[in-house]
């Protein structure tokens, strides 16, 4: 099983509509920056009449239970999929629950679901990853766009005014769903699997853990998105109220202001749904560290230095900036060295929370591992994203940089002992971890949420 481009996706559920054309609906929810089409795949609600055995036709799919949108009693799902340009398991996960609700219509009875198949399909585009056999191979077509460029992100770091188009058509479809429950379907390169909750799911820790155990995917129970944050179970954490003093996730958005909380309008909870491509027990283990301040500070000081190496060659490059027959030209260029100026840009402030005075005095070694890796993946993909361009440009700091982002892949792997997890088993614990979300949530009532 490979990761689905855009492209296929949209073929894949046009697909699925033609099949099963009483309970299923394809429909554009919007368009690219480049005219792509961004589609919603939508699964009809079934009624007490229309399970198993009832025999009768479908609602219009894009309907709640009580009219268009679900503006009536009728409850709606929104999933969303490749908000993230290289995290492509999403979409085919997406499919895979559609799928699963027609074999088994009982998450359907008085809801609506509701697939958003590939947020940002322009970033997808320039992610080329179809099946990685390595961090290396995962690194040599990366691509993720700079956070005022991601549609989840840009409502928290741009005005109104200014926000993309896939933004504005996931904004317009949380407007017009209301969705109870909001999913978006997120994966990290290497390391564990964790929950991110906008309010918090009681049960949720018990089913998602026992997919982790099941599937062997080890629970990121120190998740550095999530440092400080209450966690009702392992792996499973809730987004602080503001004004808590819970530790920050060393990034400049303001949650709050994401389109995760845009359903909040409308007493909907929001859970992110992370999984791994290669897994690493490190992130998995509770015991105390020993020394977090003196792992930190060390942790902070690699991070300057990587990111040094690929600001230096960055400057070699801008010297290159002018017009001409070089790969600026190209339109891929453009947004790489957007996203890789603004990732050298973060990295500092980054540093600095990790040898402030904010920075933990006890912490577990799955947190320190966790810091680790998101550390070591920020210089990475800066350079593996430069050097996408200098190699296109023929530059001759390319060669240098390709031992570079080699030598950094190699490493990141044996630290972390990383171990390859199925796009098959990517996707079954996601699909999983959805639907549990949904049944506790239902099963908790209206103190989480407009259930």
């Amino acid at each position: 099983m490979c990761y689905p481009t855009p492209q296929e996706l949209g073929l894949a559920a046009r697909a699925l509509a033609d099949e099963h054309p009483a309970e299923v609906r394809l429909r554009q929810a919007g368009t690219s920056r480049s005219g792509q089409p961004i589609w919603v795949l939508s699964v009809a609600p079934t009624s007490p009449a229309e399970r198993p055995g009832g025999g009768a036709d479908g609602p219009d799919p894009a309907d709640g239970a009580d009219g268009p949108g679900g503006g009536g009693g009728g409850r709606n799902v929104l999933v969303v999929a490749g908000a993230h340009a290289n995290e492509p398991v999403g979409g085919a996960t997406a499919l895979s629950l559609a799928r699963r609700l027609l074999r088994d219509p009982a998450p359907r009875a008085g809801c609506g679901w509701h697939f958003l198949l590939c947020a940002d399909p322009d970033g997808a585009d320039l992610h080329r990853t179809p099946r990685p056999y390595s961090l290396l191979d995962y690194h040599r077509y990366f691509f993720r766009p700079p956070g005022p460029e991601q549609p989840e992100w840009a409502p928290s770091l741009l005005p109104a005014d200014r926000l993309p188009p896939e933004t504005l058509a996931l904004l317009a479809l949380i407007d017009e769903l209301r969705p109870v429950l909001q999913v978006s379907l997120h994966a990290t390169d290497l390391g564990g699997s964790w929950v991110q909750l906008t309010r918090d799911i009681p049960g949720l820790a018990e089913p998602f853990a026992k997919s982790a155990a099941d599937l062997r995917i080890p629970v990121e129970n120190g998740a550095s998105d999530a440092a400080g944050w209450p966690s009702p179970g392992p792996g499973i954490f809730v987004i602080p109220e503001p004004g808590s003093e819970a530790a920050g996730a060393f990034h400049p958005e303001d949650t709050r202001l994401s389109t995760w909380y845009h359903a909040h309008r409308y007493d909907g909870t929001t859970a992110i749904v992370e999984v791994p491509m290669w897994a690493s027990d490190l992130v998995d283990d509770p015991a105390p560290h020993p020394d977090p301040r003196g792992a930190l500070r060390i942790l902070a000081g690699r991070l300057t230095a990587d990111a040094a190496l690929v600001a230096e060659a960055r400057e070699r490059a801008r010297s290159r900036d002018r017009p001409g027959p070089a790969a600026h030209e190209d339109p891929a260029a453009a947004p790489l060295l957007r996203a890789v100026d603004w990732t050298l840009a973060l990295i500092p402030r980054i540093a600095v929370e990790w040898t402030g005075p904010g920075a933990p005095a006890e912490a577990t070694a799955a947190y320190i591992a966790s810091i680790d890796a998101f550390g070591r993946r920020l210089s990475l993909r800066a350079a593996a994203m430069l050097l996408r361009v200098l190699q296109a440009e023929g530059h001759p700091a390319a060669p240098g940089l390709d031992r570079l982002v080699t030598g950094w892949c190699e490493e990141f792997a044996a630290r972390f002992g990383a171990r390859w997890i199925p796009v098959a088993t990517q996707v079954e614990h996601q699909s999983r971890t959805v639907l549990a979300a949904y049944a506790r949530l239902v099963a908790a009532g209206p103190s989480t949420g407009r259930v």
